[in-house]
């Protein structure tokens, strides 16, 4: 009921659209992209059902999808690939996504990358949905940059699902207000051509006074209200005005239109937004939710929760709209089509022919073939640490980028995005080298400028450098994510931020990016809750990692090294540019310091799969009293798990092996994949996961540690034969020394030694007073406090 009534108070917003503005794929420049709003999609179905782009047995599937013949509930490109290019339902994303979209459409235009002139950005959203952060947080974004290939068209049908969107105010007055004052052109539509003769005479202002000052909620009141109550309550309010509707009868005022509902008045706004320039423009038009769908339905509070039609509100629907529908038929309400050779159906199709096409219209067809980047791209990363230094994995991976920005073939296809952290990651020598992406260019000296790195903004600048946005540069990523399909070009983004604030403050920017089809790499760098350790409760992330495991098309990884990191971007280069797939890379990086060993011979399909055995250091125990196993990710391998093992080996008499976990994402999905199928076949038929064989006839008990929550390596439990014991940060994070922050959530060298020799003691391969032992060695006490709870 309430998506019906929403595309019933927008019909004419997109048939305007549809017949006169919107330009399709074939137009020159690839056409516009228009990002509808979610609600409405039955009435773009109906559309393209009417130009003969799906057909009944498509409408009888509309939110019946497992087919793989239905219509998706709301516009979801991922179920419908052909059909949807941006996923608009999840309320504020879709304003955001459109101004980072005409963004964008200008920085490809700028970088001579392709020309975008005759491109423009329609974004479609509800007054109600104005209310969410995302929807107006960057609006001045694009006035700043001067976006005129920008309109936004905001259906101000004045009703949310509950009751009036300002009962006691006016939208549109609040919105003019915030559009205004963030430097857009707004355009208001809010009275139909049937108040103009009525508005002429108001020669004292009287009636124009009466308009601005009845609240949002008074008018929905008129608009379910009978003509004689109009004039007592509206008009009567002063003789002034009674006296200019003497001569206008009740049912005519009933019939009084708003704005939104005329299609010359809306023609007139939107010649005037594309003809405006170095603005973006708004337009804010006045409508009825549930326009022409009857009584119980128009304007109507409990619209929302009306599932069906009566077959009184069909009849009065089919009169209204003139529709050749038998009364027999309607009990079934029938699908209309006038008819293929019908003057309806070929001005439709004529108008869409002039434009370019139909939409809404998707396309994966590249014109630009991006090859995937040669190995020699990734070299110095496979050597391990140059002249003996210590670098963090972030700084492996900037030297990286950096490398891969210079390559003659990919390098301006790379898109880099920051939210003001480039000097924290250490990219300032991008600045100088590739520059910063700026609509205006740059009109001032920077304070840095006689620097050898000094802050270089330009009009062909190649950085996204987006501000203290996280929202924004999401939508960055998706709009780079995406230029394959909207564009024909495939770019390659690579979105660093503060790990915390990126799959914890933008998760739902990330499960669009999953549905548009996006790809990309998103670095969550200062990652772990104990090596980023000076930032305290609100920065340390430990469980971002956990968070990839519920988005499908996230690839998440945990790199120690940074041969691991140069793998790992590999596969993902060679799937996007080569394989076509849509998928997004999450890597954590860390800022800790330390060796980076060369890429040892064998373990590429480990790196990729999430698990590899780490080459041995030193001699074995000659009599070992037991076997043990210890995985570590990221910072925690190389500084806990490799100390670890060491003291085992060399104080213990334990035969402790290492292991790199790369992805325990992805050992889960494996192990998951391959318990499903087992299920279907008989056990002599069924095979094992990659992390059964990899552990094969491994002995001991698995000390699983990283710097992250312990439910990570606790959802690979249920598919090892070995015991496994999951160490992690499970609790708040706090600043101090990455010791006393390890040692705090037991995960240092001391715990990972204490955790072993305590499961082998319940084994019965030591004694327990080897543990006692071991717990006075480092200074451990029993009674020590869990630090979930402190």
């Amino acid at each position: 009921g309430g998506h019906l009534s929403t595309y019933a108070s927008g019909a004419s917003l997109y048939e305007t659209g549809f017949n006169h503005f919107f330009r399709g794929p074939n137009a020159p420049g690839g056409g516009d992209q228009v990002f509808f709003q979610g609600h409405a999609a039955p009435g773009i179905y109906a559309r393209a059902f009417l130009e003969g782009r799906l057909t009944e047995e498509n409408l009888d599937h509309f939110r019946r999808e497992t087919t793989g013949k239905g219509l998706s509930s709301y516009p979801h490109p991922w179920l419908m690939p052909d059909f949807w290019q941006f996923p608009t339902v999840s309320m504020g994303l879709s304003p955001i996504a459109a101004i980072y979209q005409a963004r964008f459409n200008r920085y490809l235009h700028n970088r001579g990358i392709k020309d975008t002139s005759n491109s423009r950005v329609w974004a479609f959203l509800g007054d109600g949905e104005c209310d969410e952060p995302e929807s107006l947080g960057a609006l001045s974004v694009a006035a700043r940059e001067g976006l005129d290939n920008l309109v936004f068209v905001v259906n101000c049908n004045l009703q949310r699902l509950d009751g009036p969107v300002r009962g006691n105010g006016k939208i549109i007055q609040e919105l003019e207000a915030v559009f205004r004052g963030a430097g857009w052109h707004v355009l208001k539509v809010v009275w139909g051509p049937d108040w103009d003769p009525i508005l002429e005479k108001d020669i004292d202002g009287a009636l124009v006074n009466r308009m601005n000052t009845v609240v949002d909620g008074q008018f929905q009141k008129y608009s379910v209200s009978d003509g004689s109550y109009i004039r007592d309550h509206f008009f009567g309010a002063d003789p002034k005005l009674l006296k200019l509707v003497e001569n206008i009868s009740d049912s005519e005022l009933e019939g009084l239109r708003r704005g939104g509902h005329s299609y010359t008045k809306l023609y007139s706004a939107y010649r005037a937004a594309t003809q405006h320039q170095n603005a973006p423009v708004v337009i804010l038009a006045k409508t009825v939710k549930g326009w022409a769908l009857g009584d119980v339905f128009e304007a109507s509070n409990v619209t929302h929760s009306m599932k069906k039609l009566s077959v009184d509100q069909l009849t009065s629907l089919r009169d209204r709209l003139h529709l050749p529908i038998s009364d027999e038929e309607l009990p079934e309400a029938p699908y209309y089509h006038p008819g293929e050779d019908s003057p309806e159906v070929q001005y439709i199709q004529e108008r869409r022919g002039a434009l370019g096409g139909s939409l809404p219209s998707r396309s994966s067809r590249t014109s630009v073939q991006v090859p995937a980047p040669k190995d020699d791209v990734f070299q110095e990363l496979f050597q391990g640490a140059k002249g003996n230094l210590p670098v963090s994995s972030t700084m492996g991976f900037v030297r990286f980028l950096r490398k891969l920005m210079r390559d003659k073939e990919v390098g301006k296809y790379v898109v880099p995005i920051v939210p003001d952290e480039c000097r924290t990651f250490g990219m300032e020598s991008f600045f100088r080298d590739f520059g910063i992406y700026a609509a205006l260019g740059q009109k001032y000296e920077p304070v840095d400028a006689e620097h050898f790195l000094y802050y270089r903004e330009s009009l062909t600048g190649q950085i996204l450098e987006e501000g203290l946005t996280e929202a924004g540069s999401m939508a960055s990523l998706q709009a780079a994510g995406t230029s394959y399909a909207t564009h024909g070009i495939p770019m390659i983004p690579f979105y660093m931020t503060y790990s915390m604030f990126g799959m914890q403050r933008t998760a739902d920017s990330i499960w669009s990016f999953g549905d548009v089809r996006g790809r990309g790499f998103l670095l969550g760098a200062t990652a772990g809750r104990t090596t980023l350790n000076g930032e305290g409760l609100q920065h340390q992330d430990g469980h971002s990692q956990l968070f990839a495991f519920a988005f499908p098309k996230v690839r998440a990884y945990d790199p120690a090294y940074a041969y691991e990191i140069a793998v790992i971007i590999r596969d993902g280069l060679r799937r996007m540019l080569e394989e076509d797939e849509d998928c997004l890379y999450y890597l954590t990086l860390y800022n800790e310091n330390y060796m980076m060993p060369p890429l040892p011979e064998g373990v590429e399909e480990g790196i990729l799969k999430g698990l590899y055995r780490l080459p041995s250091e030193g001699a074995p125990p000659k009599k070992p009293v037991a076997h043990a196993q210890i995985f570590g990710s990221g910072s925690i391998l190389h500084q806990c798990v490799l100390e670890a093992r060491k003291i085992l080996i060399e104080e213990f008499d334990v035969a402790a092996e290492a292991w790199s976990v790369t992805s325990y994402q992805q050992l889960f999905r494996d192990a998951r994949e391959c318990e499903r199928q087992n299920r279907f076949v008989s056990p002599s038929e069924g095979k094992k996961s990659y992390l059964q064989e990899t552990l094969d006839g491994v002995k001991g008990p698995i000390i699983a540690v990283s710097d992250w929550v312990q439910e990570i390596p606790a959802m690979l439990v249920g598919y090892v034969e070995q015991t496994l014991i999951p160490l992690g940060t499970d609790g708040l994070g706090r600043s101090d020394t990455r010791e006393a922050l390890r040692r705090h959530f037991e995960i240092d060298a001391g715990a990972i030694v204490i955790a072993t020799l305590s499961q082998l003691a319940k084994e019965g391969s030591v004694d327990w007073k080897v543990v006692q032992g071991a717990m006075k060695r480092f200074d451990w006490s029993d009674e020590k406090v869990d630090p979930f709870g402190l």
